[in-house]
């Protein structure tokens, strides 16, 4: 697909409530982000029953029917599911992975709201949804009729709208503190072979598997939760991230100088999670621009480059990894300061 303008999780909601009631909506989104619970929400929202369909499970006649003889002459009798008195919200759930077969059957359903000789009861809202190719997912291409039948909206995670519901809705706290502090975690690309991946309903399920272990939840099954539902790279974070909320040590009381970095050989991988947190807080909390910098941000630094000393004492290649450069590299204005007062470090890091 060409550019793409996104909206979160928020700016959707709004844009369902205001466009899908006058002109049938295709939502395109990576696996995992909340297209389905988004539409059923919004469903709910406008006073809706929401009847969902998987394109990727159906046949054309599960859309038209089976022909029976009526009067001498053949009709399409719908199914009953779809073909109701009362207006509601179709969802058309993995359209893209619909056969051609059954994208052509939609076409007079999305653009006129009948199928044979059944109309939609007035009132009733078309909303469809599917994954990119990108996602490594199972998509077909749309044809451009069926593409030209409907408003397209792409969605994208934005973990402050994610934290407000997971805070509404009883998600483990532990889930919603690591994506307090690491938000970068909460999604990442579908990889491209099997293998779990970090998204809002992976974080779900493993907030629901660490409610149903409660307090017999020991770091052996803990490992095994994790990485059965994120990331590789974002299981082992996690799973340190709990050890260091069980231990002595956490980054707010490191920045504060209530307590120092770890540096026992068995803290290392807490030591690890602690210095990318570290990065992750500095990069969030501090202005790219010099001109927008206040008191704050200037404690802060003095402190960030303290730690940064510290770190370095334990593990020079953490400390290394907190200041490298990358595309969400530490403000220049820092940068400049951290090669001011410790030009070795940043001699290093960067290579030769």
């Amino acid at each position: 697909m060409g550019e793409m303008v996104t909206v979160t999780q928020r700016q959707l909601s709004d844009f369902l409530l205001n466009v899908a009631p006058v002109r049938p909506v295709f939502i395109w989104g990576p696996p995992g982000i909340g297209k389905s619970s988004l539409v059923q929400l919004f469903a709910a929202e406008v006073g809706l029953p929401c009847v969902s369909l998987l394109g990727s499970q159906l046949a054309p006649e599960d859309l038209i029917g089976v022909p029976q003889i009526i009067d001498g002459t053949s009709r399409f009798c719908p199914p009953r599911m779809i073909a109701r008195a009362e207006p509601y919200c179709l969802f058309l759930d993995e359209l893209n992975a619909a056969s051609h077969e059954v994208q052509k059957a939609f076409y007079s359903l999305i653009l006129e709201r009948r199928i044979g000789e059944y109309h939609l009861p007035e009132g009733s809202i078309v909303v469809g949804a599917g994954n990119r190719a990108q996602d490594s997912a199972i998509v077909k291409p749309m044809s451009s009729a069926l593409m030209n039948r409907m408003l397209h909206v792409h969605l994208k995670v934005a973990h402050r709208d994610w934290l407000e519901w997971a805070y509404q809705n009883g998600i483990h706290p532990w889930v919603c503190e690591y994506i307090q502090l690491r938000p970068d975690h909460l999604w990442s690309q579908p990889p491209k072979h099997e293998e779990p991946f970090s998204t809002p309903r992976a974080w779900h399920m493993l907030s629901d598997a660490l409610y149903a272990y409660g307090e017999s939840l020991n770091d052996e099954w803990l490992e095994v939760l994790a990485f059965g539902c994120l990331t590789p790279t974002h299981a082992g974070q996690f799973k340190a991230f709990i050890k260091q909320v069980r231990s002595t040590y956490r980054l707010t009381a490191i920045l504060k100088g209530e307590t120092g970095w770890p540096y026992k050989p068995e803290d290392r991988d807490v030591l690890y999670f602690l210095s990318q947190s570290f990065r992750a807080q500095l990069i969030k909390e501090l202005p790219r621009e010099r001109a927008a910098i206040r008191e704050v941000h200037r404690d802060l630094a003095h402190r960030a480059k303290g730690l940064i000393k510290e770190l370095a004492a334990i593990s020079l290649e953490m400390a290394q990894m907190v200041v490298v450069k990358a595309d969400d590299s530490l403000p220049d204005w820092l940068m400049v300061e951290i090669v001011r007062d410790l030009p070795r470090l940043v001699e290093r890091s960067n290579g030769p």
